[in-house]
């Protein structure tokens, strides 16, 4: 079997059981199975770089300082849980390698992405962290913290960010290094901390960027062949939970156009990672994308399940 350098996003899924528990306790062993399926693609001789989400982690991390009148930056947030999570499947990723006699070293890398300050999510923030509030608390926060807030589905109120797009990542010279040194890299966890260019070099900015679109980055610049997509499914489907859903093994790039234009996959959850994998086949010939749950990443890489996003004019 070929060698690729594979990046792999994972999804919530990868990282908690439930999604009310983001217990320290609960990630970690649901990171020791989540290593398991990462540690088959690294003993088939793949070179793997591992992207991850952060979601719950990093709005726990967020409240806990509100609620205790200190509210801490929201980069630092962000790094602090590419650490948290990091630790967790560095860990456990190098204690399965172990016990399958891989001797190869893991490292998380806390990275910054470069956004474009003129990006227009700046100009309408939607991307909602941390605990909910009563309308009353969150008007105190928009007046004492300078927050914007938002009325979250009837739930309370929550802040809510900008979701700028990943346009470099600053560590990707060094992740690069390592990778081909042979170490396995996490990078751009959480979508990266988001970093704009100004007249003092680099400054965190309040905002989140997708996971699935930072993996894409990080993989269009190691130069990858494979960006793999988690999920909680297996394939990618069309008429999703409704009589007539048709699972997809392969989609072309042009059926993906028709598929979201027709309004087959909902914005907050399949839609992004469908952006991601179109950004990434059509940046250069012969890159695929793979798109399917942890538990097939290997049979996926195979050609045995998931599904496969190709561009049948890459090499034309």
């Amino acid at each position: 079997m070929k060698k690729e350098r594979i990046v792999i996003a994972l999804g919530g899924n990868a990282l908690q059981a439930d999604a009310n528990d983001c217990s320290a306790s609960s990630q970690l062993q649901v990171s020791r199975q989540t290593a398991k399926s990462l540690v088959d693609l690294i003993e088939e001789g793949h070179e793997v770089i591992i992207a991850h989400g952060n979601g719950p982690q990093v709005g726990r991390i967020v409240s806990v300082y509100e609620k205790v009148g200190e509210p801490m930056p929201f980069p630092e947030c962000g790094a602090m849980s590419q650490g948290y999570i990091g630790y967790h499947l560095q860990q456990s990723i190098k204690v399965e390698m172990e016990r399958r006699g891989i001797d190869k070293s893991v490292a998380s890398v806390v990275t910054q992405v470069v956004v474009d300050k003129n990006d227009k999510s700046f100009d309408n923030p939607t991307k909602p962290i941390g605990a909910f509030y009563s309308q009353e608390a969150a008007e105190v926060m928009k007046k004492e913290m300078g927050f914007t807030m938002m009325e979250d589905a009837g739930r309370g109120w929550r802040r809510v960010v900008p979701s700028p797009e990943p346009v470099d990542v600053i560590e990707a010279p060094l992740v690069k290094t390592l990778v081909q040194a042979g170490h396995v890299v996490i990078t751009v966890g959480g979508g990266g901390i988001p970093v704009i260019r100004n007249e003092r070099g680099l400054e965190g900015v309040a905002a989140v960027i997708d996971k699935d679109f930072a993996a894409e980055k990080i993989a269009e610049i190691m130069e990858a062949d494979y960006l793999v997509i988690l999920t909680a499914v297996e394939k990618v489907s069309i008429n999703f939970n409704k009589p007539n859903q048709q699972d997809l093994s392969e989609i072309s790039v042009e059926d993906v156009y028709k598929y979201i234009e027709e309004g087959h996959f909902a914005p907050g959850s399949m839609l992004p990672k469908i952006k991601a994998a179109l950004k990434f086949v059509e940046s250069k010939p012969g890159r695929n994308v793979l798109i399917t749950s942890l538990e097939k990443v290997k049979e996926g890489i195979t050609g045995q399940t998931g599904t496969v996003i190709v561009n049948k004019y890459s090499d034309v």
